[in-house]
């Protein structure tokens, strides 16, 4: 088997997959996916040289992580495990707040810990800032899981240039989730750029626009009953139309180059720097296999500018959320 390509996570020294797998639709939010055939998948993944797992506690609520842990069992060594706290779920799902205070830090630390039944995560990410508790508090308490042992490296989700350097100050912030796919490209406006200033990793969530990118939703009626794209703003009403005719420009290109619209997407992303890495996710292996082929797409600048002419940067109908 050739030899997987690899980035480099922040400064660490570690080299980490280009694409990884999300592992959050194994759990939530996109109708019910098996668990067994999701766990052959993340086996799949590690056969395949892929390092780098990304799941958090709130997916599920708190199931996801047991899943993935279960999966890795014994493989441990192989695996980049990134999960992540501060979006607070009831046992039936409800949605109950953001929380970074100090010790709801340590105590989702340990749950998480306990649940993917590990020593160490090797990135923790604050999911999202919580308003009410400042980002230094935060990631103080963070620093001090690395300095116990629990954690390797610190990360943030969908925070501001502001946010991160005020983080980055407190202790080192080795990588940024945030949304960035050819409909959802705002982070090129600043994000991509201090992330690269600071040495951190940008890892792009949603490459593939929810599903949309990849040509396989044609109606809202390809989606399960319970699940959440229905309700997602780009998703409903006339906006699925206009997106529907703005994601045609990826199409007609991937068809040119003879590669698959999820490709064609997937590798664009990479091409917004070599501190992009993606993580697109999927149940099934096929897709799985089709998302590692865009680590061999190349674009011409003629192809970038097309891109740049069809899908600019707020193209998308309707919000993210």
């Amino acid at each position: 088997m050739s030899t997987p390509p690899r980035r480099p996570l922040g400064t660490t020294g570690v080299q980490i997959s280009p694409i990884g797998l999300g592992c959050m639709g194994m759990s939530d939010f996109y109708g019910k996916a098996n668990d067994e055939a999701c766990t052959a998948l993340i086996h799949h993944a590690l056969d395949s040289g892929v390092n780098h797992f990304d799941t958090a506690d709130m997916y599920g609520p708190f199931t996801n992580e047991r899943l993935v842990g279960a999966a890795l069992r014994g493989r441990r060594d192989e695996a980049i495990i990134a999960t992540k706290f501060a979006v607070m779920r009831s046992e039936s799902g409800g949605f109950l707040g953001l929380n970074g205070k100090p010790e709801y830090v340590r105590a989702s630390c340990d749950a998480s810990l306990e649940r993917l039944g590990i020593d160490t995560i090797d990135l923790y990410y604050q999911h999202r800032v919580d308003p009410n508790t400042p980002i230094e508090d935060t990631v103080g308490a963070m620093a001090g899981l690395v300095a116990a042992g629990k954690v390797r490296f610190l990360g943030l989700s969908e925070a501001t240039p502001e946010q991160i350097r005020r983080a980055h100050a407190v202790h080192p912030i080795t990588a940024l989730q945030t949304e960035l796919s050819l409909w959802s490209r705002e982070p090129e406006i600043e994000l991509l750029d201090t992330c690269r200033e600071l040495g951190i990793t940008f890892v792009a969530y949603s490459p593939l626009g929810r599903g949309f990118l990849t040509g396989a939703i044609t109606s809202p009626a390809d989606l399960a009953p319970d699940d959440f794209r229905r309700n997602n703003p780009r998703f409903t009403g006339e906006n699925f139309q206009k997106n529907l005719d703005l994601v045609s420009a990826v199409h007609t290109m991937a068809a040119k180059k003879g590669v698959t619209p999820a490709q064609l997407a997937l590798a664009w992303t990479l091409t917004r720097g070599d501190h992009v890495i993606a993580i697109p996710g999927t149940t099934k292996q096929s897709r799985f296999d089709e998302n590692q082929g865009a680590n061999d797409v190349t674009f011409t600048a003629e192809e970038q500018a097309f891109l740049d002419e069809h899908l600019p940067v707020g193209a998308a109908a309707g919000g993210r959320y």
